[in-house]
């Protein structure tokens, strides 16, 4: 008996040793608290750089492709500019082939227009030519008929001027007379009615003219009639 009551007096006596004040609990507490506190504002700051840093992730990535949206949109205006370019290039370049075709079709057309106006005249005025050349004719062989000595008459002297003006107008026309007595035969000018028996002449010469030939120019306007020794 006497041992447990000195046990149960001992744990009476160290009780009140054992048990916190309330300046103690109140201590802890806001230790406790604080502790609480700084965790969480800890958890709070590594929450908001964990955002930041998704942030700026995000903002990086949306840069990137902003970046690679604004290249490729570079790119395709690079692209539609060159294509614009060379659009316009094949047009100048087939504009230029048509433009110096038509040059050269215009140039063609002016010298064949040319060459048919000549052409045309050459043709009228050599019609207007050969019909002259039979009055030149008849003035010829009018004077190879006027009896000797009166080749000084006014009559004669008056067909020999209006002769003469003729041919004047003949030459002035580029028509000349085609030269034959004496000449080697030349068909190209000459155009034979007869031949005769000749010693005291080479073969195939001109002994007489029938009829006077005449050129245009350097066609023949009229062939020489001619008589050949044979």
């Amino acid at each position: 008996m006497g041992k447990n009551k000195q046990k149960k007096d001992n744990d009476i006596q160290d009780t009140p040793d054992m048990q916190e004040t309330p300046e103690e609990v109140n201590a802890k507490a806001a230790a406790m608290a604080a502790e609480e506190a700084l965790a969480e504002e800890e958890a709070g700051d590594e929450a908001v750089e964990a955002k930041e840093a998704e942030a700026a992730e995000a903002d990086k990535e949306s840069a990137g492709d902003d970046k690679d949206t604004n290249d490729k949109d570079t790119n395709d205006n690079e692209g539609d500019l060159e294509k614009e370019i060379a659009k316009r290039d094949e047009t100048i370049v087939m504009m230029h082939d048509q433009l110096q075709r038509q040059m050269a079709e215009f140039d063609n057309f002016r010298k064949r227009t040319e060459k048919e106006k000549s052409e045309m005249f050459d043709t009228g005025a050599t019609n207007i030519l050969k019909k002259l050349l039979p009055i030149v004719d008849n003035f010829e062989r009018g004077f190879n008929t006027i009896p000797e000595g009166e080749e000084k008459t006014q009559f004669a002297i008056g067909m020999d001027m209006v002769y003469k003006q003729l041919v004047k107008m003949l030459e002035d026309c580029k028509v000349t007379p085609i030269e034959a007595l004496g000449k080697e035969f030349d068909p190209q000018y000459h155009n034979a009615v007869s031949h005769v028996e000749k010693d005291d002449v080479g073969e195939n010469i001109i002994v007489e003219e029938y009829e006077k030939g005449y050129m245009y120019g350097d066609t023949v306007l009229r062939h020489s009639m001619v008589i050949v020794a044979n």
